[in-house]
Protein backbone atom coordinates (compact mmCIF):
# COMPACT_ATOMS: atom_id res chain seq x y z
CA UNK A 1 0.00 0.00 0.00
CA UNK A 2 1.71 3.17 -1.17
CA UNK A 3 1.44 6.56 0.47
CA UNK A 4 -1.34 8.49 -1.22
CA UNK A 5 -2.20 11.94 0.10
CA UNK A 6 -5.69 11.79 -1.36
CA UNK A 7 -6.47 8.81 0.89
CA UNK A 8 -5.78 10.90 3.96
CA UNK A 9 -8.96 12.90 3.31
CA UNK A 10 -11.07 9.92 2.26
CA UNK A 11 -13.33 8.66 5.07
CA UNK A 12 -14.03 5.42 3.22
CA UNK A 13 -10.32 4.70 3.13
CA UNK A 14 -10.09 4.99 6.93
CA UNK A 15 -13.21 2.87 7.43
CA UNK A 16 -11.67 0.17 5.25
CA UNK A 17 -8.39 0.47 7.12
CA UNK A 18 -9.93 -0.22 10.53
CA UNK A 19 -12.07 -3.03 9.18
CA UNK A 20 -9.02 -5.11 8.21
CA UNK A 21 -8.15 -8.14 10.36
CA UNK A 22 -5.63 -7.03 12.98
CA UNK A 23 -3.51 -10.16 12.45
CA UNK A 24 -3.39 -9.94 8.67
CA UNK A 25 -0.38 -8.91 6.61
CA UNK A 26 -2.24 -5.93 5.15
CA UNK A 27 -2.83 -4.59 8.67
CA UNK A 28 0.90 -4.51 9.42
CA UNK A 29 1.52 -2.85 6.05
CA UNK A 30 -1.06 -0.21 6.97
CA UNK A 31 0.67 0.37 10.32
CA UNK A 32 3.99 0.75 8.51
CA UNK A 33 2.32 3.18 6.11
CA UNK A 34 1.15 5.37 8.99
CA UNK A 35 4.52 5.21 10.77
CA UNK A 36 6.33 6.33 7.61
CA UNK A 37 3.93 9.26 7.16
CA UNK A 38 4.33 10.32 10.80
CA UNK A 39 8.11 10.02 10.51
CA UNK A 40 8.09 12.29 7.45
CA UNK A 41 5.88 14.81 9.27
CA UNK A 42 8.18 14.67 12.31
CA UNK A 43 11.23 15.41 10.16
CA UNK A 44 9.39 18.27 8.45
CA UNK A 45 8.51 19.78 11.81
CA UNK A 46 12.15 19.45 12.91
CA UNK A 47 13.23 21.13 9.70
CA UNK A 48 11.05 24.22 10.12
CA UNK A 49 11.26 24.44 13.93
CA UNK A 50 12.61 27.81 14.98
CA UNK A 51 12.20 29.42 11.55
CA UNK A 52 9.65 31.78 10.06
CA UNK A 53 8.40 28.93 7.93
CA UNK A 54 6.81 27.41 11.06
CA UNK A 55 3.99 29.97 10.88
CA UNK A 56 3.35 29.07 7.24
CA UNK A 57 3.42 25.39 8.18
CA UNK A 58 0.70 26.05 10.76
CA UNK A 59 -1.38 27.73 8.05
CA UNK A 60 -1.07 24.62 5.86
CA UNK A 61 -2.17 22.49 8.83
CA UNK A 62 -5.26 24.69 9.17
CA UNK A 63 -6.17 24.02 5.52
CA UNK A 64 -5.85 20.27 6.08
CA UNK A 65 -7.97 20.40 9.26
CA UNK A 66 -10.63 22.42 7.42
CA UNK A 67 -10.66 19.78 4.66
CA UNK A 68 -11.26 17.03 7.22
CA UNK A 69 -14.10 18.91 8.92
CA UNK A 70 -15.74 19.84 5.61
CA UNK A 71 -15.76 16.19 4.50
CA UNK A 72 -17.04 15.05 7.91
CA UNK A 73 -19.89 17.57 8.10
CA UNK A 74 -20.80 17.31 4.42
CA UNK A 75 -19.84 20.78 3.18
CA UNK A 76 -19.12 19.64 -0.37
CA UNK A 77 -18.35 23.05 -1.86
CA UNK A 78 -15.87 23.90 0.87
CA UNK A 79 -14.40 20.40 0.62
CA UNK A 80 -13.91 20.82 -3.16
CA UNK A 81 -12.30 24.24 -2.62
CA UNK A 82 -9.88 22.85 -0.04
CA UNK A 83 -9.00 20.03 -2.44
CA UNK A 84 -8.01 22.58 -5.08
CA UNK A 85 -5.96 24.60 -2.59
CA UNK A 86 -4.12 21.50 -1.35
CA UNK A 87 -3.57 20.11 -4.86
CA UNK A 88 -2.17 23.27 -6.41
CA UNK A 89 -0.61 24.44 -3.15
CA UNK A 90 2.22 21.94 -3.63
CA UNK A 91 3.80 24.23 -6.24
CA UNK A 92 3.37 27.24 -3.96
CA UNK A 93 4.88 25.29 -1.05
CA UNK A 94 8.02 24.56 -3.07
CA UNK A 95 8.47 28.29 -3.65
CA UNK A 96 7.60 29.30 -0.08
CA UNK A 97 9.69 26.63 1.65
CA UNK A 98 12.60 26.80 -0.79
CA UNK A 99 15.26 27.60 1.88
CA UNK A 100 14.04 24.80 4.15
CA UNK A 101 13.82 22.30 1.28
CA UNK A 102 17.35 23.20 0.19
CA UNK A 103 18.63 22.82 3.75
CA UNK A 104 16.95 19.43 4.07
CA UNK A 105 18.39 18.15 0.79
CA UNK A 106 21.84 19.39 1.75
CA UNK A 107 21.49 17.56 5.07
CA UNK A 108 20.63 14.34 3.21
CA UNK A 109 23.50 14.88 0.82
CA UNK A 110 25.96 15.07 3.73
CA UNK A 111 25.15 11.56 4.92
CA UNK A 112 27.60 8.76 4.17
CA UNK A 113 24.80 6.81 2.46
CA UNK A 114 24.92 9.20 -0.48
CA UNK A 115 28.66 9.86 -0.33
CA UNK A 116 30.34 6.71 0.99
CA UNK A 117 33.69 7.13 -0.81
CA UNK A 118 34.56 10.68 0.20
CA UNK A 119 37.32 10.67 2.78
CA UNK A 120 36.74 12.75 5.88
CA UNK A 121 39.21 15.62 6.19
CA UNK A 122 39.72 15.55 9.94
CA UNK A 123 42.38 17.54 11.67
CA UNK A 124 44.91 16.46 14.26
CA UNK A 125 45.67 17.23 17.86
CA UNK A 126 48.18 19.94 16.96
CA UNK A 127 45.47 22.01 15.26
CA UNK A 128 43.16 21.67 18.28
CA UNK A 129 45.96 22.87 20.55
CA UNK A 130 46.49 25.88 18.28
CA UNK A 131 42.79 26.66 18.52
CA UNK A 132 42.95 26.32 22.30
CA UNK A 133 45.89 28.73 22.55
CA UNK A 134 44.08 31.34 20.48
CA UNK A 135 40.77 30.85 22.29
CA UNK A 136 42.36 31.22 25.74
CA UNK A 137 44.13 34.44 24.75
CA UNK A 138 41.11 36.02 23.06
CA UNK A 139 38.55 34.92 25.67
CA UNK A 140 40.52 36.52 28.52
CA UNK A 141 40.78 39.80 26.61
CA UNK A 142 37.27 39.66 25.09
CA UNK A 143 38.51 39.68 21.53
CA UNK A 144 35.73 38.58 19.18
CA UNK A 145 36.53 35.66 16.89
CA UNK A 146 34.74 33.41 14.40
CA UNK A 147 36.50 30.32 13.00
CA UNK A 148 34.89 27.67 10.78
CA UNK A 149 36.52 24.31 10.05
CA UNK A 150 35.44 22.74 6.76
CA UNK A 151 34.76 19.00 6.79
CA UNK A 152 32.87 16.93 4.17
CA UNK A 153 30.65 19.72 2.85
CA UNK A 154 32.56 22.19 0.70
CA UNK A 155 32.51 25.86 1.73
CA UNK A 156 33.83 27.21 -1.57
CA UNK A 157 31.08 29.79 -2.02
CA UNK A 158 31.97 31.33 1.37
CA UNK A 159 35.72 30.98 0.87
CA UNK A 160 35.41 33.07 -2.31
CA UNK A 161 34.12 36.00 -0.21
CA UNK A 162 37.25 36.10 1.97
CA UNK A 163 40.88 37.20 1.65
CA UNK A 164 43.14 34.26 0.69
CA UNK A 165 45.87 33.33 3.17
CA UNK A 166 46.69 29.62 2.70
CA UNK A 167 48.74 29.71 5.90
CA UNK A 168 49.69 27.09 8.46
CA UNK A 169 47.52 27.07 11.55
CA UNK A 170 49.01 28.59 14.67
CA UNK A 171 47.56 30.20 17.75
CA UNK A 172 49.65 33.32 17.24
CA UNK A 173 48.39 33.86 13.68
CA UNK A 174 44.75 33.39 14.69
CA UNK A 175 45.22 35.90 17.51
CA UNK A 176 46.78 38.47 15.17
CA UNK A 177 43.98 38.04 12.63
CA UNK A 178 41.27 38.90 15.14
CA UNK A 179 43.01 41.81 16.89
CA UNK A 180 40.50 44.73 16.64
CA UNK A 181 41.02 47.49 14.09
CA UNK A 182 43.28 45.39 11.87
CA UNK A 183 42.54 44.75 8.18
CA UNK A 184 41.75 41.04 8.63
CA UNK A 185 39.80 40.97 11.90
CA UNK A 186 36.28 41.38 10.47
CA UNK A 187 34.37 38.33 9.23
CA UNK A 188 35.20 34.64 9.60
CA UNK A 189 38.34 32.56 9.26
CA UNK A 190 37.76 29.34 7.30
CA UNK A 191 40.01 26.33 7.83
CA UNK A 192 40.43 23.93 4.90
CA UNK A 193 42.74 20.92 4.58
CA UNK A 194 44.64 21.78 7.76
CA UNK A 195 45.39 25.36 6.70
CA UNK A 196 43.93 28.80 7.24
CA UNK A 197 42.34 29.19 3.83
CA UNK A 198 40.86 32.70 4.12
CA UNK A 199 39.96 35.41 6.59
CA UNK A 200 37.26 38.10 6.38
CA UNK A 201 34.82 35.57 4.89
CA UNK A 202 31.08 36.14 4.99
CA UNK A 203 28.93 33.30 6.33
CA UNK A 204 25.14 32.94 5.93
CA UNK A 205 23.17 34.39 8.84
CA UNK A 206 20.66 32.07 10.47
CA UNK A 207 17.04 33.16 10.74
CA UNK A 208 16.29 30.70 13.54
CA UNK A 209 14.05 32.07 16.26
CA UNK A 210 15.64 29.72 18.78
CA UNK A 211 18.85 31.75 18.99
CA UNK A 212 18.75 33.89 22.17
CA UNK A 213 18.57 37.62 21.52
CA UNK A 214 21.75 38.34 23.47
CA UNK A 215 23.79 36.66 20.74
CA UNK A 216 24.93 38.85 17.87
CA UNK A 217 25.96 38.52 14.24
CA UNK A 218 28.93 36.22 14.90
CA UNK A 219 26.75 33.62 16.59
CA UNK A 220 24.05 33.86 13.91
CA UNK A 221 26.69 33.38 11.21
CA UNK A 222 28.07 30.37 13.10
CA UNK A 223 24.62 28.79 13.35
CA UNK A 224 23.91 29.72 9.73
CA UNK A 225 26.91 27.82 8.36
CA UNK A 226 26.02 24.82 10.56
CA UNK A 227 22.57 24.77 8.93
CA UNK A 228 23.96 24.36 5.42
CA UNK A 229 27.06 22.26 6.09
CA UNK A 230 28.70 19.84 8.52
CA UNK A 231 31.36 22.40 9.47
CA UNK A 232 32.46 22.90 13.07
CA UNK A 233 32.58 26.56 14.11
CA UNK A 234 33.77 28.18 17.32
CA UNK A 235 32.96 31.72 18.43
CA UNK A 236 34.56 33.96 21.05
CA UNK A 237 32.16 36.63 22.24
CA UNK A 238 33.41 40.21 22.12
CA UNK A 239 31.04 41.26 24.92
CA UNK A 240 31.54 38.45 27.46
CA UNK A 241 34.53 36.43 26.28
CA UNK A 242 32.39 33.27 26.36
CA UNK A 243 33.24 30.44 23.97
CA UNK A 244 30.53 28.79 21.85
CA UNK A 245 30.58 26.00 19.27
CA UNK A 246 28.09 25.29 16.50
CA UNK A 247 27.72 22.03 14.59
CA UNK A 248 24.85 20.06 13.06
CA UNK A 249 22.49 23.03 13.38
CA UNK A 250 23.14 23.27 17.13
CA UNK A 251 24.51 26.14 19.22
CA UNK A 252 26.50 25.13 22.29
CA UNK A 253 27.11 28.38 24.23
CA UNK A 254 29.14 29.26 27.31
CA UNK A 255 31.57 26.33 27.13
CA UNK A 256 34.40 25.81 29.59
CA UNK A 257 37.91 24.94 28.38
CA UNK A 258 37.39 21.26 29.12
CA UNK A 259 34.04 21.22 27.31
CA UNK A 260 35.13 22.89 24.07
CA UNK A 261 38.34 20.86 23.94
CA UNK A 262 36.35 17.65 24.32
CA UNK A 263 34.03 18.68 21.46
CA UNK A 264 36.86 19.76 19.15
CA UNK A 265 38.80 16.55 19.77
CA UNK A 266 35.71 14.43 19.25
CA UNK A 267 34.81 16.11 15.97
CA UNK A 268 38.23 16.89 14.47
CA UNK A 269 40.76 14.38 15.75
CA UNK A 270 40.55 10.95 14.10
CA UNK A 271 40.22 7.98 16.40
CA UNK A 272 43.33 5.81 16.51
CA UNK A 273 43.12 2.13 15.72
CA UNK A 274 44.09 0.07 18.75
CA UNK A 275 47.54 -1.51 18.54
CA UNK A 276 47.53 -5.08 17.34
CA UNK A 277 44.11 -4.78 15.72
CA UNK A 278 43.53 -4.11 12.04
CA UNK A 279 40.29 -3.52 10.19
CA UNK A 280 38.84 -6.73 8.76
CA UNK A 281 39.11 -5.60 5.14
CA UNK A 282 42.84 -4.82 5.55
CA UNK A 283 43.53 -8.19 7.16
CA UNK A 284 41.58 -9.94 4.39
CA UNK A 285 43.45 -8.02 1.67
CA UNK A 286 46.86 -8.81 3.22
CA UNK A 287 45.94 -12.49 3.48
CA UNK A 288 45.00 -12.58 -0.21
CA UNK A 289 48.32 -11.01 -1.14
CA UNK A 290 50.21 -13.54 1.01
CA UNK A 291 48.42 -16.48 -0.59
CA UNK A 292 48.97 -15.00 -4.04
CA UNK A 293 52.73 -14.67 -3.48
CA UNK A 294 52.87 -18.18 -2.03
CA UNK A 295 51.15 -19.55 -5.17
CA UNK A 296 53.63 -17.74 -7.42
CA UNK A 297 56.47 -19.56 -5.76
Amino acid sequence: MSINLSNIFNLEHWAQFFSVDILSWSFFVNILDILVVWFILYKLIQLVRGTKALQLFKGVAMFIATRFLAELIGLHTLSWLMDQVITYGVIAAIVIFQPEIRRGLEHLGRTTFFNPTKSEKKQDEQMVLAFDKAIQYMAKRKIGALVTIERNTGLEEYIETGIPLDADISGELLINIFIPNTPLHDGAVIIRDGKISVSCAYLPLSESLLIPKEFGTRHRAAVGVSEVSDAVTFVVSEETGDVSITLNNQLLPGLSREEYLAILRRELVPKEVKAGKKPFYKTFYEELNRLSKKGDR
